[in-house]
């Protein structure tokens, strides 16, 4: 035998300068640099200029604190959206925004005013308004540098923020339009009020959580019943988790349709009880028959003195159990009848504050009885109103938990009334919080500024919804068989903007939809400081607010030139002009809703030509957005906000989809929580590992749903990163010096190139779907699988034999390289979007002078047909083959499956498939086919070539060659 002669020197291995190590951490802030000198946005805008518009809206995050992790999925999955149909060949430009008034970033400045022992009130509010806008400043420039540093490409230099003099101008001048319409009224209704932040809360500034409360039975003795007589001294119980709330009380109500039962209790008096509730009533009291009276829940006739339908109760009339003090609580309370009376719990009789319940209000309101307004902006009564001479404990907050104890000033007045029947602080229920504040918070009956929902829109004209007004999936629909008119109430317009719109996931159609129909008028005033003012003047005589366009025009200038300040005494009779005089009118000191503000963004972002890039070509009709994204949370925060505002502006919604994402839990599914320390933050994130790996695992996780995030699946993402990493790499030395030359006809391909190719198309289909869907986690997966299971396990596995040993003019070589180069430019296209500075790394790499990977559009891709069926078949053989081997293989019988001689059963090889090809795609010695149900694995007897390794017939001894590296190694030496 003579001695080996090492031929590694003559295979030609991939080479490239690509490294295997990401270091992404390191590497990415320079290609970001690369991308902000090189005008990366700017270029994509003039690329696509004429192209076919996509517009995603972004909605506003608050400007007060860090990104998040939940900014961090939003947005990547905006930058997804947005690069994708960037890919597609669309204009598709991206704004950023911030939100910059409201209560969250005014709480924080009073923050820091509580730590200095400042107090809010004595500051001028010129001057405070000036340092909540300069804190909004410092975290809109933190959360952009943050959000750029995360890969997100948009128009950075020039983002929309709502404390813009012109946006603020542009949201007064959305405010006067119901204002002219007759969209506004004043109004006192109850409404959710925080005693912390002394203001209204709209429902999506309220979260609720647990609380365990104190649970009164009071009675109220009845002093009158014409339909029921007998009644006349018996108490009428109602039930309550509100104590605070009694010393409001200003009537009853009952269920008509309930069953009520009288009765006399052991120690004489006499009470009347759902019958339904007795039970229950019982037990929290210790006022029913004795229990040796009782014969299952029936009360024995000794005790039982007559049950009434609730109708029967209309007349019914009852006084206080505070009656003694006189004055408002010796008023007779009636008891009124009240549909929304039910027997789930209590006794089957509630008492009603029309100051602190929608219910009462509305129910009390149509008997002519009218809320007190006894509760100041903190929580606290009245002084002038305090039934008995303030104290300390009498002077703390109607929230205060002392306040409400069974042993606090509420119950104890009670109890020496002789009205306290039972009190416990055992309650377990859900209470609405601030979600700023997390204080809880009270309905509080306040004069606020309020848009009807209920009533008609005559401004609004079939015309002005756009071409799509009154249709459904089936076509026109008849606006009078359906309830409605061709003057539409805001909420009719709304509903049917949503059945027009697209919902991803479909299910937020019903989530906003059922919102929107049951909710209240939208309460726009808020008592605070930072915002947007509601500009009207409002005459002392007639309580009408002014209607004149000259004045509305000389706000909306002023507020454009000055901002916010400009709305102030000072300036109000200017602003009135000279046909008005100020001493006639008041000036509404209260601000809007920031959710009107928000809701506004559409005007003055899309609409208002500040950015070239998001106008419509004109004469466009409809929605201007062809997307909002934000989290399912927004159902009844942002996207209801910008759907009433533009329908009852524009008569139709601003968005064509509504696309909503869960919330992200920690690894163990629980929410985040810094008392927890389960909390991941994004930039922890892209300092370990990089912003492409963040972006990785926001793109594979179900967002539709709430969705995990820990230590562990970052490290499964980033295993999964460097798979995809590795299969460009491979592919970037497998093409070192590839040139057209090579490039081979596809009609010309081996079979097994035309399969990939083949299977590359489905690849193609598949991501299209999913960008259509925004179905990003099937994005990912699939580009994922395709990259791990088709190509580096099967067909890289398979051609690195001919890449490495085939001479370089070999047909089948240049196959291989033509088909990684098709591969490579379509595969890169598509991970660009999901891993952005990798995708410029490696398009870089191959392509030093290139450009940047984010100009390319999506691929075309040469036509090629292939038998899937049998390849299908011929896969499924190989892991059958592959795991036949792997026995010898970990008991070192053989090195690799390349010195393996393997039977298969004839009947399990498709019709025409050649031993050879077989052979070459098992990557073994031989193949051979057997007529028996058998699959046999053997060691070969035949030596291995030194250069290519495979054990082949024509090698005449260990490390002599086969005759096709003879011949190669003979073209490469000759071509030297």
């Amino acid at each position: 035998m003579s001695e080996e002669r090492d031929y590694r020197d003559t295979v030609f291995l991939p080479k490239t300068d690509f490294p295997m190590k990401a270091g992404l951490p390191q590497k990415e802030p320079g290609i970001l640099a690369r991308w902000e000198e090189e005008g990366l946005y700017q270029r994509l805008r003039e690329a696509r200029k004429g192209r076919d518009q996509f517009i995603l809206h972004d909605g506003p995050p608050y400007a007060n604190g860090d990104m998040h992790i939940g900014h961090a999925l939003n947005h990547i999955l905006k930058d997804m959206v947005v690069r994708t149909q960037t890919l597609l060949g669309k204009d598709a430009p991206y704004v950023p925004g911030w939100d910059c008034h409201g209560l969250p970033i005014e709480w924080k400045v009073e923050e820091q005013y509580r730590k200095k022992k400042k107090n809010k009130d004595e500051v001028p509010a010129r001057e405070f308004r000036a340092e909540c806008r300069a804190y909004a400043q410092h975290w809109v420039d933190t959360q952009r540098e943050q959000l750029k540093r995360l890969g997100v490409c948009g128009n950075w230099d020039k983002p929309y923020l709502t404390m813009d003099f012109e946006a603020e101008a542009t949201i007064v001048g959305e405010l006067l339009k119901f204002a002219e319409t007759g969209q506004l009224y004043r109004g006192a209704k109850p409404v959710m009020w925080s005693p912390v932040e002394k203001t209204a809360l709209a429902e999506a500034e309220v979260e609720y959580e647990d609380i365990t409360s104190t649970q009164i039975d009071v009675a109220f003795e009845i002093i009158e019943s014409p339909n029921v007589p007998e009644l006349t001294g018996a108490y009428a119980v109602i039930w309550t988790t509100t104590p605070w709330t009694i010393p409001v009380n200003q009537a009853l109500a009952y269920g008509p349709d309930v069953e009520y039962h009288h009765y006399r209790a052991p120690d004489g008096r006499r009470f009347l009880v759902a019958v339904d509730l007795l039970e229950p009533f019982f037990e929290r009291t210790g006022l029913g028959p004795l229990a040796e009276d009782i014969e299952g829940d029936v009360v024995l006739s000794e005790y039982a003195l007559g049950t009434y339908r609730g109708s029967e109760l209309a007349g019914t009339v009852a006084r206080h159990p505070m009656h003694h003090l006189g004055g408002f609580f010796a008023e007779p309370r009636p008891l009124l009848a009240g549909a929304f009376v039910t027997t789930d719990s209590g006794t089957g009789l509630v008492h009603m504050a029309p100051d602190h319940g929608e219910d009462d209000f509305e129910l009390c309101k149509a008997h002519g009885i009218g809320p007190k307004f006894v509760v100041e902006a903190d929580g606290r009564y009245r002084e002038d109103w305090l039934w008995l001479p303030r104290t300390d404990e009498r002077s703390a907050s109607v929230i205060h938990p002392k306040f409400n104890a069974p042993d606090g000033p509420v119950c104890e007045d009670l109890r020496a009334a002789g009205g306290l029947l039972a009190a416990t602080a055992d309650y377990l229920h859900s209470y609405p919080h601030s979600w700023r504040s997390k204080a809880k918070v009270i309905f509080r009956c306040t004069p606020q500024w309020f848009v009807p929902m209920d009533r008609v829109l005559t401004h609004i004209s079939p015309k002005s919804r756009g071409e799509r007004s009154w249709e459904n999936e089936g076509g026109a629909i008849n606006p009078a068989e359906e309830g409605l008119c061709d003057a539409p109430t805001l909420r009719e317009l709304a509903m049917q903007a949503i059945a027009d719109t697209r919902f991803v996931p479909d299910k937020g159609r019903n989530r906003i939809g059922s919102m929107v129909e049951s909710r209240p008028d939208w309460v726009l005033s808020r008592q605070r400081a930072w915002g947007v003012p509601i500009t009207l003047f409002v005459d002392r005589k007639t309580g009408e607010y002014l209607v004149d366009p000259e004045v509305n025009a000389r706000i909306v200038n002023a507020i454009r030139a000055g901002g916010v300040d400009a709305w102030d005494e000072d300036h109000a009779q200017d602003l009135l002009g000279p046909d008005y005089r100020l001493d006639d009118y008041e000036r509404v000191a209260d601000i809007l809703d920031v959710w009107f503000d928000s809701g506004s963004t559409h005007a003055f972002v899309l609409e208002s030509g500040r950015w070239p890039e998001l106008t419509r070509p004109e004469g466009y009709i409809g929605p201007h957005a062809d997307l909002y994204l934000e989290g399912s949370d927004q159902h009844r925060g942002w996207f209801q906000s910008s759907l009433l505002e533009s329908c009852g502006t524009r008569g139709r919604a601003p968005y064509k989809a509504v696309l909503t994402h869960g919330f992200t839990m920690d690894s163990k599914g629980m929410k985040m929580s810094k008392s927890l320390g389960n909390t991941i933050s994004p930039l922890d994130v892209m300092r370990d590992y990089g912003a492409d790996i963040i972006r990785l695992w926001a793109l594979s996780v179900d967002y539709t749903e709430d969705h995990r995030i820990g230590p562990e699946i970052l490290k499964g993402v980033a295993d999964q990163y460097r798979k995809l990493r590795n299969t460009f790499r491979y592919m970037l030395g497998a093409l070192a010096d590839f040139d057209e030359a090579e490039r081979v006809d596809t009609q010309a391909m081996p079979e097994l190139e035309r399969y990939m190719l083949a299977l590359l198309g489905q690849l193609d289909a598949t991501l299209r779907q999913a960008v259509d869907d925004y179905d990003f986690n099937t994005y990912v997966r699939a580009l994922s699988d395709f990259c791990n299971e088709d190509l580096s396990a099967f067909y890289f596995d398979i051609r690195k034999d001919c890449l490495y040993c085939d001479a370089p003019a070999d047909p089948r070589r240049r196959a291989y390289r033509t088909v990684l180069d098709v591969l490579f430019h379509a595969l890169i296209r598509y991970a660009a979007p999901v891993l952005v500075y990798t995708g410029e790394e490696v398009w870089g790499t191959r392509y030093p002078t290139g450009g940047s990977v984010h100009l390319l559009e999506w691929p075309e891709l040469p036509t090629a047909e292939a038998d899937l069926d049998k390849w299908a078949q011929l896969r499924d053989l190989r892991e059958k083959v592959n795991e036949a081997i792997e026995p010898l293989r970990r008991e070192k019988v053989i090195g690799s499956g390349l010195a393996a001689q393997v039977t298969v059963p004839a009947s399990a090889v498709p019709a025409g498939t050649a031993n050879a090809a077989l052979t070459e795609l098992f990557i073994t010695s031989t193949v051979t086919c057997s007529e028996e149900d058998v699959m046999e694995v053997f060691p070969t007897a035949h030596h291995k070539c030194g250069r290519c390794w495979r054990h082949l017939p024509d090698v005449a001894e260990d490390g002599a060659l086969c005759t096709r590296c003879d011949d190669a190694l003979a073209i490469t030496e000759n071509a030297g």
